[in-house]
């Protein structure tokens, strides 16, 4: 459902409220079945309040205003033709729903605003915050259980973490829920991340942004000289020597195409290349489940985190997980990945310690068939690039998936840690030519000044960058904008 859908209820004018259907849904756990009928009494108190009075209502200065200050009608006229919402009585207890629902129709349409609104006088994890997402859920006409399932999903987070004050877990709230509305790329949210990604950048700006500066105001002209600066400053960003030339290429030929010589016009038209770069070609998104999702990578480069945090957006978006253990050169990374995976509620498969890695894809791949799952993540061995034989043995387990279930793996995705710069090109090449990589996935971005190798990569590979990492927790593993990238590098 898109983002316009999910506001079209709260902005309905009362005369347009379609009428509910008659069927109802039992709910159980901390007061859920109470929310939804509480919509109910609040769409009937707004449609007898507005059949009352020529003007809008104001909206509240603060949800814990009295309830005086919004008089309701104990009773809508009854009629043969009037809807449910329209006869129930409005729940006297619990106030909060009559004023949080009339904040809400009177609120700027964005996720944050919602949130702040269901969060007011809420500083503790409880029943009243179950109730009031739940309620959210239902005022965005999702299903009851979705809405249940969503709580139990974020209260077994809370206790995991032993979070319990609302300034611990906001952040990650507002995450989930984008993700479990799907409002991740609703306007609100994208500038949430475009902050996170400018702050992320910061070490990597001032290696490559300063030294542009300084560029430009020492030459009059994008001459020899002023062209053989941008390359030093190209190569010391970690961008490589192959990928700074073929920029310098195609920056040149704009240049001279469009006759600009004048360096103050050069900052705009880097940003544009450099988004064009990163323009994702269309591809096929469609496969025959459940999908099957290979990630490759070397020790250390967050591979396993990486895994936890796929499967966590991917069941926030209602789909059934199956996380593979196919690292068995380790005891120690099974038992984390098992940690992860009953964090995040994921179905967990392994063979033990020294098992084949290919008999674990193929029995892990038989498990997800018969469990329903709609994806699996197999992990892999944290191997060297540089050894032959273990590079073998990845193209035998994609050659065992592929037997098993037509098409898998449908994606082979390599991890790469961005602190490691130009290293990350070799690493993305070799692993390249022995299982034809699908997509790279950059982790610590956060913490490094070497983030000029995601431009060398996507100019030496072609290669789609999906996700970057932007810090340690589950929220942090965000999709990539080449043009945010872009924009937060060189603003």
């Amino acid at each position: 459902m898109g983002f316009f859908s999910k506001i079209k209820r709260l902005w309905k004018k009362p005369d347009q409220e379609a009428a509910p259907v008659a069927e109802t849904r039992e709910i159980e756990d901390d007061g859920i079945a109470a929310a939804s009928d509480a919509a109910d009494a609040l769409q009937a108190a707004v449609v007898t309040k507005a059949a009352s009075v020529t003007a809008p209502p104001e909206a509240p200065e603060a949800l814990a205003a009295p309830l005086a200050q919004t008089p309701i009608p104990a009773t809508a006229p009854p009629a043969a033709t009037t809807p449910r919402a329209a006869q129930a009585a409005p729940d006297t207890d619990a106030p909060w729903r009559n004023q949080l629902v009339l904040a809400l129709r009177e609120a700027e349409p964005r996720l944050s605003v919602w949130l702040s609104l269901v969060l007011t006088d809420v500083d503790r994890a409880g029943p009243l915050l179950w109730e009031r997402l739940a309620f959210l859920f239902s005022c965005l006409d999702a299903p009851a259980a979705e809405a249940q399932t969503f709580v139990d999903q974020f209260r077994k987070w809370l206790t995991d973490m032993e979070y319990d004050a609302v300034e611990e877990f906001r952040s990650e709230l507002q995450y989930r829920l984008a993700l479990a509305l799907d409002l991740e790329d609703e306007e609100d949210e994208r500038n949430r991340l475009f902050l996170k990604l400018s702050e992320s950048l910061a070490k990597t700006k001032e290696q490559i942004a300063r030294r542009i500066d300084g560029l430009l105001g020492s030459h009059k002209v994008m001459d020899a000289a002023f062209w053989e600066e941008f390359e030093e400053i190209l190569i010391m960003a970690d961008l490589g020597y192959e990928p700074t030339a073929k920029l310098l290429e195609i920056l040149k030929d704009r240049v001279r195409k469009s006759g600009e010589t004048d360096p103050a016009r050069f900052r705009e038209i880097l940003r544009e290349e450099l988004s064009a770069i990163f323009t994702p070609q269309k591809t096929i998104r469609a496969v025959n489940p459940p999908e099957v999702v290979m990630i490759i990578g070397v020790n250390g480069v967050g591979k396993t985190t990486t895994i936890a945090k796929l499967a966590h957006r991917a069941s926030l978006q209602g789909k059934k997980v199956l996380i593979a253990a196919g690292d068995t050169f380790r005891a120690a990374a099974i038992d984390q990945l098992k940690i992860w995976a009953d964090r995040v509620g994921a179905i967990f498969y392994a063979k033990g310690e020294n098992a084949d890695p290919a008999a674990v894809a193929y029995e892990a791949m038989d498990r997800a068939i018969a469990e329903g799952c709609d994806i699996m993540f197999l992990d892999t061995a944290g191997r060297l690039h540089t050894k032959a034989n273990l590079m073998e043995e990845l193209k035998k387990i994609k050659r065992v998936l592929g037997k098993k279930h037509p098409g898998a793996p449908h994606r082979c995705v390599l991890v790469l840690d961005a602190t490691t710069g130009q290293n990350a090109l070799s690493q993305t090449k070799l692993f390249n030519e022995a299982v034809d990589l699908d997509e790279i996935i950059l982790t610590k971005l956060d913490g490094t000044a070497k983030g000029g190798v995601i431009v060398g990569i996507a100019l030496e590979y072609g290669l789609p960058i999906t996700f970057i990492g932007l810090g340690e927790k589950m929220e942090d593993l965000r999709p990539f904008s080449g043009q945010d990238f872009a924009l937060a590098l060189l603003t």
